[in-house]
């Protein structure tokens, strides 16, 4: 079974209550692990779309790390806007626990399907978009999924499922955005995204096929704080 939730927003070293974004965030840690242990199997894989931990150094993360190694199943990683405590993703591997992987412009054979992603950014079809400070970020994380994508073919040649994770949605007012556009040309099956937390923005939301791809949105308060299922992945849902 291969589960997905995003946007933990663990503080274990430095806590930051999340009950200030709303009731509905109080006691968090202990709903997610509690879901988790009902619903996830030591051989599943758990697929987390960034913004795992508030630290802002790796060693004060590895605390939530260490926490989410702790629960059942193999999971895997990409960056969210709010990990500060992860620069690049090679110095990074090495200090992981056991049953953590992390992805960053490269993909991973989980066997039943393979896994690539990268954080993305603001589009210029985002409100508040700036050329001047946002551009160059925009263009990288362009760049990260053109080789992620081609990590992830290189790993697929027969042909199973690809999931690309991704931290911002990749679409605006329903609209796709170039993210979007290349997901569906490399023929992913799946693609899951985290960052939203306004209920208006879930209403909004894009969800499900679009151009060949299930799209899926997966913060942990849109869940209500529990892993589910990864759809899309055995043909239309």
């Amino acid at each position: 079974m291969i589960w997905t939730i995003s946007d933990l927003h663990l503080s274990s070293v430095q806590p930051k209550p999340m009950d200030i974004f709303g009731s509905h965030w109080k006691g968090h840690p202990e709903r997610i692990a509690a879901a988790w242990h009902a619903r996830v199997q030591p051989e599943d894989y758990v697929l987390l779309a960034g913004d795992t931990s508030w630290a802002m150094r790796l060693d004060d993360a590895l605390v939530d790390l260490r926490w989410i190694d702790a629960l059942p199943g193999r999971k895997v990683l990409i960056k969210g806007n709010h990990d500060y405590w992860w620069d690049r993703v090679g110095p990074l591997r090495p200090h992981l626990p056991p049953s953590i992987s992390a992805v960053e412009a490269d993909a991973v054979d989980i066997g039943s399907a393979v896994v690539c992603g990268t954080r993305g950014w603001v589009t210029p079809e985002t409100p508040g978009y700036n050329p001047a400070t946002d551009e160059r970020i925009y263009n990288r994380e362009l760049g990260r999924l053109d080789r992620a994508l081609a990590a992830a073919a290189k790993l697929n040649s027969d042909g199973r499922p690809l999931i690309v994770m991704i931290h911002y949605p990749p679409f605006i007012n329903r609209q796709p955005t170039e993210f979007a556009r290349r997901i569906a040309a490399a023929g992913a099956a799946a693609c899951i995204y985290g960052h939203l937390h306004r209920r208006e923005d879930w209403a909004s939301a894009t969800q499900g096929v679009v151009d060949g791809v299930f799209y899926q949105l997966t913060a942990c308060d849109y869940l209500g704080f529990g892993p589910v299922g990864v759809r899309g992945l055995s043909g239309p849902a």
